[in-house]
């Protein structure tokens, strides 16, 4: 009897793999119908396999199915260009569970290159989007673009010219973003409102920010916490600001390497930080004001550890800019120094714990610090009273390891 069940078992396995079927697209004049007609007939297991050469698109692409993988033959092989986009939001928009997309490139997207919204599961690997005329304001917003989604993996892709963020996870939970080159982005990579995120291995150079960790009012899920950025190579990230007006990340300085808002438990180390011109690691509460009950705008239990420091300071934008020209020098690691908020018109204050240790540079060897000791969120840098002074060594808990569920 046993052995009767396990053949039956084995047949329903063998059968269930035998009709997923493989979708094999190839360019040409009859491409877009048929890849549309693809992502819409799909059923879990199936597979979208995108021929060598580039698909021209004149509107954006969606998938609602889940378990099916989007595949092609290397992410500079199999190109989907929107160049002629007139219809859609975004280039490729997936909003079911469990999708694996790779070895394909979206191009000039109207809007974000690729998104996915409120998935469980969606990995992404050696994938590249990209704005080819370069750094433009009206490059869409968001390259690689996971929200409100779980267990997300965004690994060996590539992404290059979004006016917002190269590679963005914003609203999510369990999320790793690792071995991944992100360039002429205005933020590299971004990680905002989100739980339980690993970020290593990567390179962020030639963006405006290197690495951001955010975390913003009046979104439905708040209080970021438990990020972790390490054995990355965060250089060079000197492009001016191309963010159109108005958006968050307008406000990032050019040449920051890394920039830590409102967040909680966010653990850096391990990284080579260099050549960013006005700061290699920015701790700020968010300065703005807010109506939001329920946000908390300060950067609190962060850890800046075991760190290659390289050249900073010397190109210094924004109101950093008229720090320098006081004769403050710009350290590696600036802190606002802000432990006091108001939320509802009452003042609040928390117990904010910063560690910075154990970092090197190759110019002070030592890394440096510098706390502008501004009392509270949202005041002006005209109220600073720098104070070089480490704070105290504390034992903050690290986060574990992210794992994908």
């Amino acid at each position: 009897m046993r052995l009767i069940a396990a053949a039956a078992i084995a047949a329903i396995v063998v059968t269930g793999a035998a009709e997923a079927k493989t979708w094999r697209i190839r360019p040409g004049a009859e491409a877009e119908q048929a890849l549309q007609r693809a992502l819409i007939e799909a059923r879990p297991g199936d597979t979208v396999q995108l021929g060598r050469g580039r698909f021209e698109l004149s509107g954006g692409l969606s998938l609602d199915v889940d378990r099916v993988t989007i595949r092609g033959d290397g992410e500079n092989r199999s190109i989907l260009s929107f160049n002629n986009q007139r219809r859609g939001a975004e280039g490729l928009l997936i909003t079911s569970d469990n999708v694996t997309l790779r070895g394909f490139a979206v191009e000039n997207a109207r809007g974000d290159a690729i998104k996915a919204r409120d998935c469980n599961g969606i990995h992404i690997r050696q994938v590249r989007v990209e704005w080819t005329r370069g750094p433009n304001a009206e490059n869409g917003a968001y390259g690689l673009y996971p929200v409100n989604c779980d267990n997300v993996l965004i690994e060996r892709s590539i992404a290059r010219g979004a006016s917002d963020a190269g590679i963005y996870v914003g609203q999510s939970r369990n999320i790793i973003v690792r071995d991944n080159l992100a360039e002429f982005n205005v933020a590299g990579i971004e990680i905002e409102n989100s739980f339980n995120a690993d970020v290593f291995g990567n390179v962020a150079t030639h963006n405006t920010g290197g690495i951001l960790v955010f975390d913003l009012p009046g979104l439905p899920q708040q209080g970021g916490h438990d990020i972790r950025v390490f054995n990355n190579r965060i250089v060079d990230n000197n492009t001016p600001n191309f963010a159109p007006a108005g958006n968050i990340v307008a406000g990032v300085p050019t040449g920051t390497g890394v920039l830590i808002m409102a967040n909680r438990n966010v653990h850096v180390f391990e990284n080579e930080i260099a050549d960013n011109g006005t700061v290699n690691v920015l701790i700020s509460s968010y300065r703005e004001s807010f109506q939001d009950e329920h946000y908390n705008p300060l950067a609190r239990d962060i850890v800046i550890r075991d760190n290659e420091f390289g050249n900073t300071g010397y190109a210094p934008a924004g109101d950093l800019a008229a720090l320098s020209q006081l004769g403050v020098p710009i350290p590696d690691v600036l802190w606002d120094g802000a432990t006091i908020y108001s939320r509802g018109g009452m003042a609040r204050t928390e117990q904010v714990r910063i560690v910075v240790d154990d970092n090197r540079s190759t110019r002070t060897r030592t890394g440096s610090f510098l706390s502008l000791g501004l009392a509270s969120a949202g005041s002006p840098i005209s109220e600073a009273q720098p104070d070089p002074t480490p704070p105290p060594i504390v034992e903050i808990e690290e986060p574990e390891r992210v794992r994908i569920g």
